[in-house]
């Protein structure tokens, strides 16, 4: 596969939806990015990367961080950990609190926040310090030790985080939570603050499409582990949108709202793109045709 032509030719095919779309505004530390960049990156199973545009600048991963906090907690954890979270679909916003009342404090998937929240909260368990865990793996499995989370973009997450503190409060009254509160979203913000390139999200998304194994040769997940990540990707990670961007790419994808999806094509590669216009979903306007794309141009899919 010639990648450079290929990722060159996407850039130019979506280049006209670059800029379309609204940065995120409910973390004002977010609102100043500017609309009109774009960057797209691959990095093939033996670790080869290739990439276009503004592919190694770094941006703000937000909900992106919640595919490695999951990989780790279930590296540590096994099946324990879905007694506390769901695999479905959750139909509603990503920071919506309507289903944790029906469903007696139990996220509906570990990519809504809700869910994310008690991942992490796991994580701490586990760890002792979920934060440094994500970012340390990060900064292994990239190759790039300089990755680390943007305090400013934490503390604004923090400052404007009332919503994902009652997420939070509402789990824990059910027990949902191991750890106090305020402890697990420090955390919990700190990993979404993370900022990183396309090239460090492609590496780093890696072991996904090795079928989980690390970039060293190590093992990180099972077969069935990775299999079951990415199927919570390919269902649950472009929040309410799934099922179009299923529809639309055909490949394990998760998104957040600094405007980067890191899709896997198991077996072969993992792709990271990035354009901070954002559409009423939350996911990048141009991110979102660049992978389709990619699917479309190279034939590769799950389907």
């Amino acid at each position: 596969m010639d990648y450079d032509a290929l990722l060159h030719e996407i850039a130019a095919q979506v280049r006209p939806l670059v800029g379309q779309g609204q940065v995120s505004r409910y973390i004002p530390a977010l609102a100043t990015m500017r609309e009109d960049r774009f960057g797209i990156a691959v990095a093939d199973v033996d670790g080869e990367v290739h990439g276009v545009g503004d592919w190694e600048v770094p941006f703000s991963i937000q909900s992106i961080s919640k595919t490695f906090s999951l990989a780790l907690t279930l590296a540590r954890d096994g099946e324990h950990l879905w007694r506390r979270v769901g695999r479905e679909p959750s139909g509603n916003p990503f920071n919506s609190l309507v289903q944790l009342e029906y469903e007696n404090g139990v996220p509906r998937n570990p990519f809504i926040n809700a869910g994310a929240i008690v991942v992490t909260d796991r994580l701490q368990t586990l760890t002792g310090d979920a934060g440094t865990a994500v970012l340390e793996f990060l900064r292994a499995e990239s190759g790039n030790p300089a990755i680390t989370a943007d305090r400013d973009v934490a503390d604004s997450e923090a400052a404007h985080g009332d919503r994902n503190a009652a997420l939070a409060h509402f789990m824990a009254s059910y027990g949902n939570l191991e750890n106090p509160v305020p402890v697990v979203l420090e955390h919990y913000f700190r990993q979404c603050a993370v900022a990183m390139s396309c090239r460090d999200l492609a590496l780093a998304g890696g072991f996904l499409a090795r079928r989980g194994v690390r970039n060293d040769g190590s093992r990180l997940l099972t077969g069935s582990e990775a299999k079951r990540v990415n199927a919570v990707m390919l269902t649950c990670g472009t929040y309410d949108a799934a099922g179009d961007f299923a529809y639309r790419v055909g490949l394990p994808g998760k998104s957040g709202v600094g405007g980067g999806i890191l899709a896997i094509v198991p077996g072969r590669c993992a792709v990271c793109v990035w354009s901070p216009g954002l559409d009423a979903h939350g996911n990048s306007v141009a991110g979102v045709a660049a992978l389709d794309r990619f699917t479309t141009l190279t034939g590769w899919s799950v389907f």
